[in-house]
């Protein structure tokens, strides 16, 4: 099964062009999926059944798993299945036959605007390392992009006399609009810092860490993390809800849902109005 795992990987990041986190969550939900089949000594994929299946998400349900985990864990083994079809390695998929577990949805967690406006203030903007860090939250709050697309903006992907940056999801992207405060931070860090930072002139990501090499995910939530504890802030604080808010805040103000939905890159409106319940 670990060949035929490493194959559907290979599969969705060379075919199907899959993000990063997409293949991950599947690799992680398959690995666990497996390692539960082997401790029952199913070592093949011909002997995986509907009832295994089955008594798999029972066994998480025993954990406490949630309820949207369980549902990506069998979205993971129904397209597993479906590759292995495509592949002529199965002949049905049996995870088809197995119900979605019903997913209520949570109402994000938001900052008020007050504390928002704390954290921004939060960074010194008089030492290098503070100038970026103003720049990445200015920004991260004016548009409400994911940290993932914060991290893998270029350089080129700014536009800051016309006040817009590109930003690419898998083989869509979409152009946002940002606003003087985060303008400003901008110019302050390409201008006064980042040719302090880079290690190779060449270097094409926007934002760096201080052995100028592309900065992580890890890296700016510990940055994120550290400014939220310093401004004070008792919420337990994630780099989503800095896009949460930036949602329900623009909606609070009046903003159009659709132009709501573009900015955010939703395919579906449905998800987008989930921000009016908390502007309400």
């Amino acid at each position: 099964m670990q060949n035929e795992l490493a194959l559907f990987l290979s599969y969705l990041n060379d075919v199907k062009h899959s993000s990063v986190n997409t293949i991950q969550s599947y690799e992680r939900d398959l690995k666990y999926f497996f390692k539960f089949l082997s401790e029952h000594q199913i070592d093949q994929v011909n002997e995986i059944s509907c009832e295994w299946i089955q008594t798999y998400l029972d066994y998480m349900r025993s954990l406490n798993k949630s309820s949207s985990t369980i549902s990506r864990t069998l979205a993971s083994i129904r397209a597993f299945f479906f590759y292995l079809i495509k592949e002529g390695k199965a002949y049905e998929n049996p995870a088809v036959a197995i119900e979605m577990p019903k997913i209520t949805k949570k109402v994000p967690k938001i900052l008020s605007e007050n504390d928002i406006s704390v954290l921004l203030n939060e960074p010194h903007t008089t030492d290098i390392k503070g100038i970026r860090d103003k720049a990445m939250l200015e920004l991260l709050y004016a548009t409400g992009i994911r940290v993932t697309e914060l991290i893998t903006l270029k350089v080129t992907d700014i536009n800051l006399n016309q006040g817009y940056i590109i930003c690419r999801d898998q083989n869509k992207e979409r152009c946002i609009p940002i606003g003087k405060p985060a303008i400003t931070a901008l110019k302050n860090y390409l201008t006064d810092v980042r040719y302090a930072m880079i290690r190779d002139q060449h270097e094409e990501a926007l934002f760096v860490n201080c052995n100028g090499l592309p900065l992580t995910r890890q890296g700016f939530w510990k940055i994120l993390k550290t400014y939220a504890k310093n401004a004070h802030i008792e919420a337990e604080i994630t780099p989503h809800m800095l896009r949460h808010s930036f949602a329900a805040h623009l909606i609070q103000h009046g903003a159009n849902l659709k132009s709501v939905q573009q900015m955010l890159g939703h395919s579906d409106i449905s998800t987008t109005q989930v921000y009016t319940h908390i502007a309400k």
